[in-house]
C-alpha cells in the first residue's frame, strides 16, 4: 500500500496534513465520511511521492492543484510522477482549488462517477 516509501516521506506526510489548504480541507470533509463505503487517506506516502488523497481498494489518487501547478517544471514533474502511479496500476484524478473552491458540487458529482466505475471495475 505505500510501496516502499520512506520513513521521512512519513513525517513530511504529517506536517502536509497540518498545513492543508483550504480546498484541501473541503476535500477532505467529504472524503472523511468514506463515500459509497470507501476509505480515503489524505497526504498518504507511496514510493517516493506523497498523495494527496489516496483510496487503495480502488486503486484511486486524487490530486488538488493550486497556482504552483502552473509552473512549466511542476506541470512536467506531475506529468511524470502521473505516468509513475498509472504504471502501478493507479488512476489518477486531479482538481484545482479554484474548481473545488467554487464548483465543489460538480468535484463531488465527477468523483462519484469514479467511485462508481472504478468500483464496477475492481470488483
Amino acid at each position: 500500500m505505500h510501496k516502499g516509501a520512506l520513513n521521512i516521506l512519513y513525517q513530511k506526510a504529517r506536517e502536509l496534513r497540518n498545513n492543508s489548504t483550504v480546498a484541501e480541507d473541503i476535500l477532505w470533509g467529504f472524503l472523511k465520511t468514506k463515500p459509497h463505503g470507501y476509505k480515503f487517506r489524505r497526504q498518504h506516502p507511496y514510493a517516493i511521492y506523497i498523495l494527496d488523497f489516496y483510496c487503495h481498494s480502488l486503486k484511486l489518487v486524487i490530486e488538488v492543484d493550486g497556482n504552483i501547478h502552473d509552473d512549466l517544471e511542476v506541470k512536467n514533474n506531475d506529468e511524470i510522477r502521473q505516468k509513475h502511479l498509472e504504471q502501478d496500476g493507479l488512476y489518477v484524478i486531479r482538481f484545482r482549488n479554484d474548481e473545488i473552491l467554487k464548483r465543489f458540487e460538480i468535484v463531488i458529482k465527477k468523483l462519484e462517477e469514479i467511485i462508481f466505475i472504478k468500483r464496477k471495475v475492481n470488483g
